[in-house]
């Protein structure tokens, strides 16, 4: 097949020759997202029978008009984080400015591998990144990478510890035996990274928590013991702001004072928490965080950009390049690093632009205010479960994350009982909660994320649980 049978609009003409064509079928994709986005509260937060369209490839090219009603069919079984009841996932609608970044970034194709191949778009993830390390108060010369997820970020971080630590660049581990901590509710990310970097899961030693999922300080110097009394070389402790179930904070000042008594790298996963540097009234619960070696950082839960976004800070830019840069010899080198040198993926989508775009459009005080009206709602639902004595908390809420169950202690099965309640919740009444096991146990778990989730919305969701308790406690008797 010659390049003039393929469909018109295949690719953009560089010297415009199929402009109204591109623009035709451009408009017409346009129309349809802003069609379903638009119409979000027409569905539920999450389709019960999506249709999957077929994943073959087929022998000649189908028209456009054919796969836009395939995307249609595909948007519309999609997850809907743009309806307000969706509020079970660290997701939510991202912001306008980050879905058209990811147009304009799709659009120019730059590689962030290089300078030379994304020249302004690598400076810019520099500069941004060294913007959000210093509003960390990270320093003495701040900066850092983008990612594509925490937990690339997380693993990322763990590997320049290791390598700071050991010195195993070139020849490996040797004799050592490295081991690091983490809470017993650190994210999961941890032990895939430990995995991947050869230490295996086991490395990540466990710590004891409070009963809100804070990391208890003594607990950590304790474990730090025992692994050297074992033989073991400990080089890292991570500790978490959010957590993934309950949103908490560990008590990172604290943490940070252990770790500088042991000699041990200080990684602090805010890949949600992250954002409270943001919010001066809450901003206290990141007391510490600036004498961190590393942070994780994800601008795309509680900052509102499109996934994927997320970023690894350092307090020390330079530990890249010494301990981890692998350099690219196919590649021109400037004045500004090669970022594929210095990350874990080569070839990296450019997520600075929506995230730029968004920080720009919103500014500090549009994402603090963002970030007041979570804890405003959240207020209001830990009102309404702390007034029902047939629900029962699993933490005190630090963020705007909530973790609840019913538990009417009539012998029901809390956990049958729960998943059965957040099924009529999404069937009944438009909200989604998602159903987290916590310490053994089925919880379900609000994340008061959406810019358009209201107290209508939490209202609503209380009650459907009065609602479906009353069903419950007339079908017992």
């Amino acid at each position: 097949m010659r390049r003039d049978e393929l469909p018109e609009a295949a690719f953009v003409a560089p010297d415009g020759e199929n402009v109204e064509a591109v623009r035709e079928l451009s408009e017409a994709v346009l129309d349809t997202v802003l069609g379903t986005l638009t119409t979000a509260t027409d569905r539920s937060p999450l389709p019960e029978d999506p249709a999957v369209p077929d994943g073959t490839v087929p022998d000649t090219g189908r028209s456009g008009e054919a796969l836009l009603a395939e995307t249609e069919r595909v948007m519309a079984g999609s997850m809907n984080p743009h309806h307000p009841g969706y509020v079970g996932h660290m997701d939510t609608q991202p912001s306008l400015p980050s879905i058209l970044g990811d147009l304009v970034a799709a659009a120019v194709n730059n590689n962030m591998l290089s300078v030379e191949m994304s020249p302004v778009l690598s400076e810019l993830e520099v500069d941004l990144c060294r913007e959000l390390a210093e509003a960390f108060g990270l320093g003495p010369d701040p900066g850092g990478v983008m990612a594509s997820g925490g937990s690339l970020a997380n693993l990322e971080a763990l590997a320049v510890a290791r390598n700071r630590a050991f010195d195993v660049e070139a020849s490996g581990l040797g004799g050592a035996d490295p081991v690091l901590f983490a809470s017993e509710v650190a994210h999961t990310s941890l032990r895939k990274a430990a995995m991947l970097l050869g230490l295996g899961t086991d490395a990540v030693r466990p710590v004891a928590t409070d009963a809100d999922s804070r990391m208890d300080p003594g607990a950590l110097r304790e474990a730090v013991a025992a692994a050297r009394d074992d033989g073991r070389d400990p080089f890292c402790v991570v500790a978490t702001a959010g957590t993934t179930t309950t949103g908490n904070v560990d008590p990172l000042d604290r943490i940070a004072d252990a770790a500088d008594e042991h000699g041990l790298w200080f990684h602090v996963d805010a890949a949600y928490g992250g954002a409270l540097v943001f919010a001066e009234s809450h901003r206290h619960l990141l007391d510490g965080v600036g004498r961190a070696d590393s942070v994780t950082f994800n601008p795309q839960k509680w900052c509102y950009v499109a996934k994927t976004c997320a970023t690894l800070l350092l307090a020390d830019r330079t530990v890249l390049s010494e301990s981890f840069r692998v350099g690219a010899p196919y590649v021109d080198r400037g004045g500004t690093p090669n970022l594929g040198e210095l990350t874990v993926q080569g070839t990296r989508h450019a997520d600075v632009l929506k995230c730029w775009l968004t920080f720009g459009h919103l500014g500090r005080r549009g994402i603090e205010q963002l970030v007041e009206e979570s804890y405003r709602l959240t207020d209001h639902l830990v009102a309404g479960i702390e007034e029902r004595e047939a629900l029962e908390l699993a933490s005190a809420p630090e963020t705007n994350v909530v973790a609840f169950r019913a538990n009417p202690g009539n012998g029901t099965d809390p956990d049958a009982l729960n998943g059965a309640l957040r099924d009529h919740l999404l069937r009944e009444h438009d909200v989604y909660l998602s159903l987290p096991t916590y310490r053994g146990s089925k919880w379900l778990r609000a994340v008061l994320l959406n810019p358009h989730t209201d107290e209508a919305v939490v209202d609503r969701l209380l009650d459907g649980v009065d609602e479906f308790l009353a069903a419950e406690g007339g079908r017992d008797s």
